[in-house]
Parts: C-alpha cells; sequence; structure tokens
C-alpha cells in the first residue's frame, strides 16, 4: 500500500499557517509532507506565497516524517544556490528530504526579466541544472558553459548521502525523458487513463523500477455543495492545459482566464465529495496504478477539519 502525505500548498496558507497545518497533519498520521515552491499564488483570492526553502527548515525541524518540495532550477533560482540548499537539509535531516526539479512557470521565473524559454528550450535547461546538482552533491568543482553558466562552483558542507532527486511531470512526453535521469517521478491526479498513461511513460523511459509520487488535489466538506464551492474558489485557476498554465505570468491574468469556468469543470482536476468513502475509492483506483505515494491537496484554505477527517476516516483504509 502506498504511504500518504500532505501537501503544503504555498500559495493558500501563510508560512505560518502552513507549518501549523504540517504539524496537525503528522499528528492526524499523514506519513510525509510535500510543499510548493511558489513566488507568486495562482490566483488573488488564494492570497500567499511563502518562501519554500525558509520555511522547510522550520517545517522540518517541527516534524519527524520526510519531506520533498516541487522546484525549477535555471532562472529564478541558480542550481549552484539550489544544490547547497539540497545539501543543508540533507545535512540537518539525514534521509527525510527529497527534492522535485521541474522545468518551472513563467507565473514564477518571469520575475527575473530574463526571457522565458520555449519548453524545449525549458526542459534542456533542467537537464543541464540536474547535472551540474548531481555533481555539486558530489562535491565537485563545477565549471559549466551552455544555457546555464556555473564558474568554479562547489558545495562545502555535504550530507552522509546524497538525497534522491525525483523528475516533474504532468504529460506523457515529459514523464517519458524524466524516466531516463530521475530517481522517482512527481506527477498530478488526472482522469485514470491520463494518469496510466503518464506512469507508463514515465516507467518505459527508465522509470520501471523507481518510485512514483502522485500529488492528488481533492475537496471535501460538510456537503458536496460546499466542497464544489471551495474547489471553484480556489482552484478554477487551475484546470488549463499547459500551453496557458506555465506561460501566464502574474496571478490577475489567471483570474482573468478563469471567469468563465463552471464549477463542474473542476472535477477532472480535483476529486469533490463530502464523502470520505468516496475519497477512498477514488485514491485507492490510483494507488492500484503502482504508485508508491501519494500526496494528498485539500485546496480550500481551512486545512484541519480536511486533516482531521481524512486523518480519522480516509488514511487508515488507503494505506493497510
Amino acid at each position: 500500500m502506498p504511504t500518504v502525505a500532505f501537501h503544503a500548498s504555498h500559495e493558500q496558507l501563510s508560512p505560518s499557517g502552513l507549518l501549523q497545518a504540517a504539524v496537525a497533519a503528522e499528528a492526524a498520521g499523514f506519513q510525509g509532507v510535500t510543499s510548493s515552491d511558489h513566488l507568486a499564488p495562482w490566483s488573488e483570492r488564494q492570497g500567499h506565497s511563502g518562501h519554500a526553502w525558509s520555511w522547510l527548515g522550520a517545517a522540518m525541524q517541527a516534524t519527524t516524517v520526510p519531506f520533498g518540495v516541487v522546484t525549477a532550477p535555471g532562472q529564478r533560482y541558480h542550481p549552484a544556490v539550489i544544490a547547497q540548499a539540497i545539501a543543508t537539509l540533507g545535512d540537518l535531516f539525514p534521509g527525510r528530504f527529497w527534492p522535485v526539479l521541474g522545468s518551472g512557470e513563467a507565473l514564477n521565473e518571469h520575475v527575473t526579466g530574463d526571457r522565458w524559454p520555449t519548453k524545449d528550450d525549458r526542459d534542456r535547461r533542467l537537464l543541464e541544472c540536474v547535472d551540474v546538482i548531481r555533481a555539486l552533491l558530489r562535491g565537485e568543482e563545477v565549471t559549466h558553459r551552455g544555457l546555464i553558466h556555473v564558474d568554479r562552483a562547489r558545495i562545502w558542507s555535504l550530507p552522509a548521502s546524497p538525497p534522491q532527486i525525483f523528475g516533474a511531470a504532468v504529460s506523457d512526453e515529459t514523464a517519458r525523458t524524466v524516466g531516463g535521469w530521475a530517481d522517482g517521478l512527481m506527477t498530478i491526479n488526472q482522469p485514470i487513463d491520463r494518469l496510466r498513461g503518464v506512469l507508463d511513460a514515465f516507467r518505459d523511459g527508465g522509470g520501471e523500477s523507481k518510485r512514483v509520487c502522485v500529488q492528488v488535489h481533492v475537496s471535501w466538506a460538510a456537503t458536496d455543495d460546499q466542497a464544489l464551492a471551495i474547489a471553484h474558489d480556489q482552484w478554477r485557476t487551475n484546470v488549463f492545459g499547459s500551453e496557458l498554465a506555465w506561460n501566464l505570468e502574474l496571478p490577475g491574468q489567471f483570474d482573468e482566464a478563469a471567469k468563465r469556468v463552471r464549477p463542474e469543470e473542476l472535477r477532472d482536476a480535483v476529486l469533490v465529495s463530502a464523502d470520505p468513502e468516496q475519497h477512498v475509492a477514488w485514491l485507492t483506483e490510483i494507488a492500484e496504478l503502482g504508485v508508491d505515494e501519494l500526496s494528498l491537496h485539500h485546496v480550500g484554505q481551512d486545512q484541519q477539519p480536511f486533516i482531521d477527517a481524512f486523518g480519522d476516516r480516509v488514511l487508515p483504509k488507503v494505506t493497510t
């Protein structure tokens, strides 16, 4: 059976509120935490975006479970800076930290003022970053000239063992590439046939024996209508295809694009139900695809009722 983690969405809660939620999630039986890494939220209604790496040190000190973070080296973050952050958390919390590297979104990366690259260039840039980060985590001095530049970088404080580095993917094509270089895959829930295709592509590309984590967006409340209203309010800016989602630059642009998104359209992106048994059935179906970890993201801003309900009525049935 899979482990079940709590997803910490920096776009929706203050850093202090999110830390309290992570502590509560561990107490309720969640077996890990995954973290987003945004400079801006997806919507002005979400209203937050704390610095993930500052938060990770505090949150990991306050808990005992493993943590993953989805981050994008290459533009907002130089890969040497990311390698140093990975090494420090790896030293502080041995065996508990696993980074997930992706090619990023313009929403977060445009702030540097640099040109937002094409998808092909972003993918090539990511692979250069992966090679640099891995070399630095081996203790090597790195100089590199390509889509990124590195001049005689070295990480001086290294963990005893480098952490596994996962890759992020939402499409078959990207997942197949990730299978060739990453130690594992992190993806998001989609309609089951599309999700199966992503996982198959990852395994066909070289990820057959590697770990898979699926971030599952859920909305739970006392009634189905309330759960759907929460999803529509907080997550309707996240139903767009990658050509739009990865290229818009401001939360207001996402809000404008989402003006005509109807509540029912959220159901492909978010598992919406007031019935814990329905959530157990959905999560079990995803787990049966050979998933090692489910990271649950309740898309509402009030996390405690979700943590309590799922800790009591969902987790025991999914993890045993």
